[in-house]
């Protein structure tokens, strides 16, 4: 190794080799550093923070069960209704939020035209969600 101030080798010619020295002491001192400061910067607290949801909490719907007997008569949440008072009673179901669901209970033997006749009913004021209510066990 030359420690000369003289960039030039014994035979005159430029020296090409790099000296690797500084850079590794660089090297280890920045190493140092990091091991040093990286215990540091993980010192945490730990805390239980509460959670929060930025969902919207879902409501459900009220539902309505309404039955059709064989005979055509109405029955409104268990309660036996005339037809002329089934149209004031959709129409109030329909104003109300959220809108609930109607669930249809259709005896075997009933008219095709009853379960026509209340499905257009609640269509008109404008109720979308009926459900159709089937019993597993008839045949």
């Amino acid at each position: 190794m030359n420690f000369g101030s003289s960039d030039f080798d014994d035979d005159g010619e430029v020296m090409s080799e790099i000296n690797m020295t500084p850079l590794v002491d660089v090297m280890l001192v920045l190493l140092i550093i990091f091991i040093i400061t990286v215990p540091v910067i993980n010192h945490a607290v730990k805390l239980d923070l509460p959670k929060a949801s930025s969902q919207p909490e879902q409501i459900k719907p009220e539902k309505v069960q309404v039955s059709i007997k064989a005979d055509g008569s109405l029955s409104w949440n268990g309660e036996t209704v005339a037809a002329e008072a089934l149209e004031p009673r959709l129409a109030a179901a329909a104003t109300r939020e959220p809108q609930p669901e109607i669930h249809l209970q259709v005896d075997r033997q009933a008219q095709y035209d009853h379960v026509a006749q209340l499905l257009s009913a609640a269509s008109r004021h404008g109720l979308g969600k009926v459900a159709f209510v089937t019993d597993p066990g008839a045949k």
